[in-house]
Formats: structure tokens, C-alpha cells, sequence
């Protein structure tokens, strides 16, 4: 469903997330080991979140990513997803068809389509801060 980028970004967040809550910064070896993604993949993908503004890094002896608990509560998932992946998980065809429209549907496309929004509207109303929460929590896990 998402790119595996994507997959480690939604994780990556949302584990930087929960060390900020605790007034904490994740390094990029924790963060990998948390989210089980090579190092350089996983240095490639913090840059990325950091252009976008979702997270923050700062160097030195203290530094390491972080994300304020405005921005996590302002952050939802979908915006992490939106700009890993684009739009292409409320589009693509849920068989991977190359064309699949309304107009020359494949045979699951209408139940796509609710799935589509239904999927949608989890991620635009989930915040990086309830996800980080459930983690502090103990009630979710990244890794098993």
C-alpha cells in the first residue's frame, strides 16, 4: 500500500515523536534500530522529513531529531504520507492495474473505492502526537 519509504517515514515520526515526549532526541542509530531500516536509507528518509518541516535536527553533543508537541499535534499521518508517496494511494488501482478508471473499472474497483476514503480519513485524522501517545503508553508498538 505505501512505498517502503513511506513506511519507515510514518515509523521514523512517529518514534522521534515519543523520545520528544520525554523531552529527548533520537539519534539516526536509534532510530533505525527502532524502526528496523538501514542506516543510510534511514539518514536519506530524516533528511527528507526535515525539508519538509515535519521534523527538526539540530548537531552537536545534544543534538539528534526531534518534533515539538505542537507540531506533532498538528501533524497527521496523511501528511507524511502525502509527501513520501503523493496521492497515489487514494488513486492507484487496488490490483496494481496500470489503467483502471471508472470508466473501464477492474473487477474489485468499486469496493476500492471505499476502501480508498475509508483510508483516507484515518490518516487525516490521525496525529503523529495520539500515535507517539500510544507508544509511551505501551499500548502500540513499532517493533515486535
Amino acid at each position: 500500500m505505501f512505498s517502503k519509504a513511506c513506511e519507515y517515514a510514518i515509523r521514523a515520526t512517529v518514534h522521534i515523536a515519543r523520545q520528544s515526549l520525554d523531552h529527548d532526541r533520537a539519534s539516526l542509530l536509534d532510530i533505525s534500530s527502532e524502526i528496523e531500516s538501514p542506516v543510510s536509507f534511514t539518514a536519506k528518509i530524516l533528511q527528507q522529513l526535515v525539508k519538509a518541516g515535519i521534523i527538526s535536527s539540530s548537531r552537536g553533543k545534544s543534538g539528534g531529531f526531534y518534533i515539538s508537541p505542537l507540531q506533532m499535534k498538528e501533524t497527521m499521518v496523511s501528511d507524511i504520507v502525502e509527501f513520501m508517496d503523493g496521492d497515489r494511494v487514494y488513486t492507484q488501482c487496488g490490483l496494481g492495474l496500470k489503467h483502471c478508471s471508472s470508466a473501464k473499472p477492474c473487477p474489485a474497483h468499486e469496493r476500492f473505492i471505499g476502501i480508498r476514503n475509508e483510508l483516507k480519513e484515518v490518516l487525516e485524522t490521525t496525529s503523529v502526537y495520539s500515535m507517539a501517545n500510544g507508544l509511551r503508553d505501551g499500548i502500540t508498538f513499532l517493533k515486535r
